[in-house]
């Protein structure tokens, strides 16, 4: 193996404690202050939010995501004819305010691998009837790559990016109730648990996402859209800000394609967060495969002096494909992990809540969360997964902390996180993690009906580990690009 991390080019042992990550054109590509940062936690606050930004909008709403439904709903506590679905929604918005454009960009494969409804997608819903909605199908990407942004930018004055795509099976509140009757598709359903984050910006923030997503639109359709000048604010009103004054890293992947370069920053940016954690790596993750982030993980745990790391992840594939692209993998990853790690500093653990029969119900964790010590914190669309340094179409949003109110904050979002996983007080957790340590914390709170359980993986290696190949089923980087 080399000594060197695929995605930095740099030492694989940890690397020095820089002033700042974020460095423009390598691990990111832009700074943009936001006047306010906020860190949604699960779809349903997501969800109310968006609807309340969206209805503010006056002359732009851009979607540009992995999958999308029409027929979702994007708030239960109100009645249909307050809160229709989400495309109807977006028609009466247009209808409504004469200057408002409402697009929508959607990944073309998502009509046969995403979960949404694909008719509608293909041939039109009626809610898409408008003049001014337009909803197109997005097929600038090679061959096996997915475009994975989960992106709304509104008047280019809020924007939102992380985990969470506007389609089924995706709603749901921190409770995670096994059986909770409001977590149904549109066609009566009835889903697990999932988990996921949201963040969203404003300001310049908010501007700058809003030219990656015209980008992205003009690259799929030919169509170059202008920014939004002089338009009012636009924020959530009961949205609370985690900062505000705060400098947002933007870090994209872009896949090499034609005479366009390959674009790396955000897997560049979390390889170079993990080799600067510490004290403590809390990570939350829907896979983790990619051969770079387990160099990073395996560094820490053979030094002496490096840090804890929580990985908080996924148990179950939903499906045998995915199983072997990366259930098998991770278990690799995980084995490989366990194996070096003699001083105790890696847990690795999967969510649950009671079922409804008595038996204990898996969330799935949809998350794609760093924080890195109390300084760091990084969401985004972003797997820990090699198709997620070079293939696939992301965006991730970080943040550094400067003071020590924006240090609390971080530690407050990861003690809520985990917190939520265990089913205690975010206080709790937080005064025995700063008593001793994160992961002592959290094994004194584990063994509830509520909880998080250690992710075993066979000892011996599968009937597919052998057949399984990275490079096959979860590449870096478009086949025959090297």
């Amino acid at each position: 193996m080399s000594d060197e991390h695929p995605v930095t080019g740099e030492p694989a042992a940890l690397a020095p404690a820089t002033e700042t990550l974020f460095q423009p054109g390598r691990t990111c590509w832009c700074v943009a202050r936001a006047e306010r940062v906020a860190v949604m936690v699960d779809s349903a606050e997501y969800f109310a939010r968006l609807e309340e930004a969206l209805r503010q909008a006056q002359s732009s709403i851009l979607i540009v995501g992995w999958d999308f439904d029409g027929r979702i709903r994007l708030r239960h506590d109100a009645s249909p004819e307050e809160s229709p679905p989400l495309g109807p929604l977006l028609r009466d918005l247009a209808a409504r305010r004469p200057d408002l454009q409402v697009r929508v960009l959607v990944w073309s494969v998502a009509t046969l691998h995403g979960p949404g409804a694909a008719l509608p997608l293909l041939f039109g819903a009626e809610w898409e009837s408008h003049p001014r909605v337009e909803l197109r199908l997005d097929t600038h990407h090679p061959l096996y790559a997915a475009h994975h942004q989960k992106l709304v930018c509104i008047d280019d004055r809020i924007a939102f990016s992380g985990g969470i795509d506007l389609t089924v099976g995706r709603w749901d509140t921190p409770a995670h109730t096994a059986g909770d009757p409001l977590r149904t598709n549109p066609d009566g359903e009835l889903y697990p648990p999932v988990h996921d984050l949201q963040m969203a910006v404003d300001g310049e923030a908010a501007a700058r996402i809003g030219a990656i997503a015209r980008e992205r639109w003009r690259a799929a359709t030919g169509e170059v859209l202008a920014p939004v000048r002089g338009a009012a604010p636009v924020w959530p009103r009961d949205l609370a800000p985690l900062f505000t004054d705060m400098p947002v890293a933007i870090a994209r992947t872009m896949p090499l394609q034609g005479d366009e370069p390959s674009v790396e920053e955000a897997a560049a940016l979390t390889a170079a967060s993990l080799a600067a954690a510490r004290k403590t790596l809390y990570l939350e993750a829907q896979y983790l495969t990619a051969d770079f982030v387990a160099d990073a993980l395996a560094a820490h745990l053979t030094a002496e002096d490096g840090p804890e790391i929580v990985v908080v992840i996924t148990r179950r594939s939903h499906n045998f494909t995915e199983r072997v692209a990366m259930g098998t993998p991770r278990d690799r990853v995980l084995r490989r992990l366990r194996a070096i790690d003699r001083f105790g500093r890696l847990l690795v653990a999967y969510p649950v809540v009671p079922g409804a029969d008595g038996e204990e119900c898996e969330i799935e964790v949809h998350a794609k969360l760093v924080i890195v010590d109390d300084g760091f914190l990084r969401i985004g669309s972003s797997n820990l997964n090699n198709r997620s340094v070079a293939l696939d179409t992301e965006c991730d949003l970080a943040v550094e902390a400067r003071t020590p109110e924006e240090r609390r904050a971080i530690l407050s979002l990861r003690d809520r996180l985990a917190a939520e996983h265990l089913g205690v007080a975010p206080e709790v957790l937080a005064e025995a993690a700063e008593r001793d340590g994160l992961i002592a914390a959290i094994r004194r709170h584990m063994g509830g009906p509520r909880s998080l359980r250690v992710c075993e993986v066979p000892e011996e290696e599968g009937l597919l580990d052998p057949l399984v190949s990275s490079e096959l089923l979860d590449p870096e980087r478009p086949f025959g690009t090297g």
